[in-house]
């Protein structure tokens, strides 16, 4: 039997806070560099499942400014002297405000400036891979999903979970805007991608399109 090929991108998944948030922990197996994606907090947690894994981190990328998903990644980016990458800007205020939701939810949580903020169609790279950078407000207005397709793998935040989709009535949040980000953004990709939601399990876009409650191609029909 022939061996099956490593695949360029692996990724674990750590999930952090009292809000069950999923951080993702993304690396290249050519390079075994890596990026921890909405490192939100737990992290000690975090620095362990990097030190079982062997990764030397680069980067961390955020998907959107809400405290769950970055509170304490201005600390962690100071711990191991790396940039922060994204979200888009427009979610600036959900950043500029993370110390006082900190103390509403009982959470220790700094605010931060990025290193890069990003826009639709940027790229970012982990080692040797590059992952596409696609703006998906309605959850929040600066949110954005990392997308790798050669690894046919979205990393989503709180714009789709299985079964469901993210919370609108945030502020400058938009029911409107956040079918048009799935529908005319994440569907296109196909339906084999697999997607990383920022709370619960993993699925993909093909069985969300058929059984997901509120974007399925039935309930939008």
């Amino acid at each position: 039997m022939t061996e099956r090929p490593e695949p360029p991108l692996r990724v674990g998944i750590v999930p952090v806070t009292p809000l069950e948030q999923n951080c993702s922990l993304i690396w290249c197996t050519r390079t075994m560099r890596g990026a921890l994606v909405d490192p939100g907090g737990d992290l000690d947690k975090l620095k362990a499942a990097v030190a079982k894994v062997g990764v030397t981190i680069e980067k961390l990328l955020l998907t959107h400014g809400h405290l769950d998903h970055c509170g304490q990644a201005g600390i962690l980016a100071k711990e191991l002297g790396v940039p922060i990458e994204g979200p888009h800007e427009d979610d600036r205020f959900w950043i500029a405000q993370l110390g006082d939701d900190g103390k509403r939810w009982g959470m220790h949580a700094e605010t931060f400036e990025p290193d890069r903020w990003l826009k639709d169609g940027d790229t970012v790279t982990v080692g040797d891979s590059n992952l596409q950078v696609i703006h998906c407000p309605g959850h929040t207005p600066g949110h954005v999903v990392f997308y790798t397709p050669e690894g046919h793998l979205a990393i989503v935040g709180d714009v789709l979970f299985s079964g469901s989709i993210g919370r609108t009535d945030f502020p400058r949040g938009n029911h409107a805007d956040l079918i048009a980000s799935i529908t005319q953004k994440l569907w296109p990709l196909g339906d084999d991608v697999t997607f990383i939601p920022g709370h619960g399990p993993t699925s993909t876009f093909g069985r969300e399109r058929q059984v997901n409650a509120f974007v399925s191609d039935y309930a939008l029909s």
